[in-house]
């Protein structure tokens, strides 16, 4: 491109002559203004071309896609920066074609070119990161836990500590495999400055190749005070938003050496589990007599069962001439396990229970506070609201009907009974 240089030289050099320092001096300026100018025109020609054309062409393309690409493509400057990568290429082309490549103003434009080209490119790789990161967590709501995040700003360390070492070598001279080659003798500075992004990326890897963690799911680690949903998986970091709405980071790592809870499998089931027991005293666990068996007979729940098996109670009584004029002899409904069945009868008509789980009223090993009797059921929901409600609604009905089964709560004596115990023996 020398002669289109030496041509305009030509035209321009007796307007110049009469310049005080001569006509080489200002020919330099002259095209420094020039590609200056060039830089400004083509800016405002990309500008317009990508806001009018691009644009529209990518609103036309993106509408036969699912998912909002056009939000994705334009909301992290991904056209602004890379024109910007082409402006500095022409603005580099040009400094070739007008300038003495032998030339202070030529090598200053040229390292100057150089360093935005990369600087721009490395953004111009962000962005187009950040779109596909954009585009896949609209996609991730259909059921693809794959922690993305953490992979994509690995990527970007990388990018930029090698465009790093390309702008460094650029600016001393060297070649960038001479500067890597120098990394080797600070291996172990670089691992321990680096230290979390790498313990970071492996947790990320083992956690999405072993689906244990995704945006979205209910995280429980005592040990952080992490109780909540999780908002963001990164590179070396977990947020959770715990139930009181306070923010809690924890250590990507960690979610790999520490154990942790997990309720996705929950939420995934459609179903959550009610395991609550009711202490019963055991002083009012007692036989049916004639009074309690006519009124539990009346009962829509355990009425069928009660008149069932009296009779194959009788029966093998009868079979075995089994004296019943002895409390002890023989077999006999009791107030606690019809009571066991009355539960079960009310749990399995429950309409909000669910019926393919397991629903077991069962009775745990007693205590000094009396009797376990454990509800052990699943609701149909998942929804922590109405899970509450539907357990408490459960619990409230049974605390109800316990008296009608002549049977009582264990309490511990208050500060009220130690009175009205005082006050009758005053009495």
């Amino acid at each position: 491109m020398s002669n289109l240089r030496d041509e305009f030289k030509v035209i321009v050099e007796p307007w110049l002559e009469f310049l005080p320092g001569g006509a080489e001096a200002w020919f330099e300026w002259l095209v420094v203004a020039w590609i200056g100018v060039f830089a400004v025109f083509l800016h405002i020609v990309l500008h317009l071309f990508v806001r009018h054309y691009v644009a529209n062409w990518i609103s036309l393309w993106t509408s036969k896609l699912k998912g909002n690409w056009q939000f994705s493509l334009f909301s992290h400057n991904l056209f602004r920066r890379a024109s910007f990568v082409i402006q500095g290429a022409v603005v580099q082309l040009q400094s070739v074609w007008w300038l003495d490549e032998g030339s202070t103003i030529f090598k200053v434009i040229k390292f100057a070119s150089d360093q935005w080209i990369l600087l721009f490119l490395l953004l111009t790789l962000f962005s187009v990161l950040d779109v596909f990161h954009g585009v896949w967590n609209r996609r991730a709501s259909g059921g693809n836990h794959f922690p993305i995040k953490g992979i994509l700003q690995t990527i970007k360390l990388l990018a930029s500590l090698f465009i790093g070492l390309v702008a460094i070598a650029l600016l001393i001279g060297k070649s960038p495999l001479l500067l890597l080659s120098g990394l080797g003798a600070l291996s172990a500075v670089m691992m321990l400055v680096f230290k979390d992004p790498i313990l970071g990326l492996v947790a990320g890897i083992q956690l999405s190749a072993n689906d244990m963690l995704a945006v979205g799911d209910w995280l429980e680690m005592p040990k952080y005070g992490a109780d909540g949903d999780v908002i963001d998986i990164a590179l070396t970091t977990v947020k959770v938003r715990n139930w009181d709405k306070t923010i809690t980071t924890i250590p990507a790592y960690a979610l790999i050496s520490d154990s942790f809870k997990n309720w996705r499998g929950m939420t995934e089931s459609g179903g959550r589990r009610i395991s609550r027991s009711v202490l019963i005293e055991t002083s009012s666990i007692r036989f049916l007599d004639e009074a309690l068996l006519a009124d539990l007979n009346k009962s829509e729940l355990v009425g069928r069962y009660l008149s069932e098996r009296l009779e194959q109670i009788e029966a093998e009584n009868k079979e075995k001439n089994v004296d019943m004029a002895v409390l002890v002899n023989g077999r006999r409904l009791t107030n606690i396990g019809t009571f066991r069945q009355y539960l079960v009868n009310y749990l399995q008509n429950h309409p909000c229970i669910h019926k393919d789980m397991t629903l077991m009223v069962r009775q745990l090993a007693p205590t000094s506070e009396g009797l376990p009797i454990q509800i052990y059921a699943f609701t149909n929901t998942t929804s922590w609201g109405e899970y509450e409600n539907i357990q408490a609604d459960i619990f409230d009905h049974i605390f109800a009907a316990l008296p009608a089964f002549d049977l009582r709560i264990h309490e511990s004596p208050t500060g009220n009974d130690i009175r009205s115990l005082k006050d009758s023996l005053k009495s």
